[in-house]
């Protein structure tokens, strides 16, 4: 009978939830998509193969039990699902959000590869999860047993939270420590509202809370309270701060005001838009993209949140300059689609080469074309001689990426080893770093990365402490 429920791919289309109109999405910071219907799920998650060598599960960093879980819901047994589901990863219904899947376990799926389309994976991970809260299916943290341990997490981002959780379930005690007044890091103040509606983030901050987990916000380390505080005070560290310093643009005019940081424009529009946070710097039209020309710098991830979230605030013009081709760019192809459909123009193989203006006025662009491939067999961008122009602009973005701030020396801690890029220098199985009893996971060890592989990091940070834990215990009980 379960068979009857798969291997569909070549009857059933690959098919999507319902996307929202571009000019109703526009107006407002919900998500794009709508959820799949229980039938819509299992029909969707009937087109999986079940093939022997599951690439979907080896290209997701979690390594989730993705077959599994399909099958399940193929055949309507949602709770059995969502409990394979969360066994591999803290929190599916963010993942199933925001991951690139088509860079992962879509991307990788075997009848995509054979011609078919890939089976909807991240939908379906959504639908389960979402159905699980829906119906009381997601139990509160209630460890078997309180353990005396007790660990310090700095930063509350994905990987601080997923090690905070795993190790609430143990029974240690645990605080999360963190600069901003919400919990959940780039998930709360970075990533906008309509790719991850904020409401799914913090039910998850409740359940950690609940389950007995502190929260000391607000808690700028090195300033409100000291690393070696933190050190004294628990038995075990994790630093799991992300990586916030901006990658900046040595160009004549780049002080100019009006150019701004990615991550101050949307952390002003998450708090204004999506908490309704008094913000003056939007309300005042510093980080507000309302009737303005908007040019936003950069190719990843981060510049499609901004220029998405550009056009939600009212701009005149969004343009997106990006100095490799379409092909070559870092960000999401599907985000890019989205990008289009909402009214974004994409200016490829332009590079800013200087601004105008004491105000921002324009942004001089030079002209490239890619060159030979370097090292690492991606093509180089070169600038053409003589191809220059004004792009006009009232509102410039710069999302260029982030690098990790120069902890040892703004914590003011010595022996913590960094590697050339400023990265904590930990391994990269148990996170233990150059300190004992101290950890790093998420980007702040592997550099600006994706979610998943933050929580990946956290749990693992999370089992070895756990390790060393049940060894210590075991040398005092002899």
């Amino acid at each position: 009978m379960a068979n009857q429920k798969m291997l569909k791919f070549t009857t059933v289309q690959r098919d999507m939830p319902d996307k929202r109109a571009p000019d109703l999405r526009r107006q407002d910071f919900a998500e794009i998509y709508g959820e799949f219907a229980t039938e819509k799920a299992g029909e969707q998650a009937g087109r999986c193969s079940q093939c022997g060598v599951p690439y979907c599960q080896s290209h997701c960093p979690l390594h989730n039990n993705i077959p599994d879980w399909l099958r399940l819901t193929a055949e309507g047994r949602l709770k059995e699902a969502y409990e394979i589901s969360q066994l591999t990863n803290t929190f599916p219904e963010i993942c199933g959000r925001i991951c690139p899947q088509d860079r992962l376990c879509e991307g990788n799926c075997v009848i995509e590869k054979s011609g078919h389309g890939t089976v909807t994976i991240g939908a379906v991970e959504k639908y389960i999860t979402d159905t699980a809260f829906e119906n009381g299916w997601v139990e509160p943290i209630r460890p078997s047993q309180e353990r005396p341990e007790s660990v310090g997490i700095i930063g509350a981002g994905p990987g601080g939270l997923a090690c905070a959780d795993m190790l609430r379930r143990e029974g240690v005690q645990v605080t999360v420590y963190d600069r901003y007044d919400r919990a959940g890091g780039l998930m709360t103040y970075g990533i906008p509202g309509f790719k991850l509606e904020k409401d799914v983030v913090m039910k998850r901050i409740d359940q950690l809370e609940d389950g007995g987990v502190t929260f000391r916000l607000n808690c700028n380390v090195g300033d409100d309270i000291t690393f070696e505080e933190i050190r004294n005070t628990h038995d075990a560290v994790l630093i799991a701060t992300g990586v916030y310093k901006t990658r900046d643009l040595q160009a004549p005019g780049v002080g100019a005001k009006g150019i701004v940081r990615a991550i101050d424009f949307l952390t002003a529009s998450n708090r204004a838009a999506n908490f309704g946070d008094s913000v003056p710097e939007f309300e005042s039209g510093e980080l507000n993209a309302e009737g303005k020309r908007v040019v936003v710098i950069g190719g990843g991830d981060t510049a499609m949140d901004c220029v998405r979230t550009a056009i939600r605030q009212g701009a005149k013009s969004v343009k997106c300059l990006y100095r490799r081709d379409r092909d070559n760019m870092p960000g999401s192809q599907r985000e890019v689609a989205n990008a289009e459909e909402e009214g974004v123009e994409f200016v490829w193989l332009s590079a800013p080469k200087g601004f105008t203006g004491e105000t921002v006025e324009g942004v001089m662009v030079s002209k490239m074309r890619l060159g030979q491939p370097d090292a690492t067999g991606r093509q180089v961008p070169e600038i053409i001689e003589g191809a220059e122009y004004v792009e006009e602009a009232d509102l410039v973005i710069k999302a260029l990426g982030f690098e990790p701030e120069d902890l040892p020396k703004l914590w003011g801690v010595e022996g913590l080893e960094v590697t050339r890029w400023g990265t904590v220098l930990a391994d990269f199985h148990t996170h233990e770093t150059s300190l004992p009893g101290v950890y790093a996971c998420g980007d702040i060890q592997r550099g600006a990365s994706l979610v998943v592989w933050a929580i990946r990091d956290g749990r693992e940070a999370a089992q070895a402490m756990m390790a060393q834990f049940g060894s210590t215990a075991a040398v005092a009980a002899e």
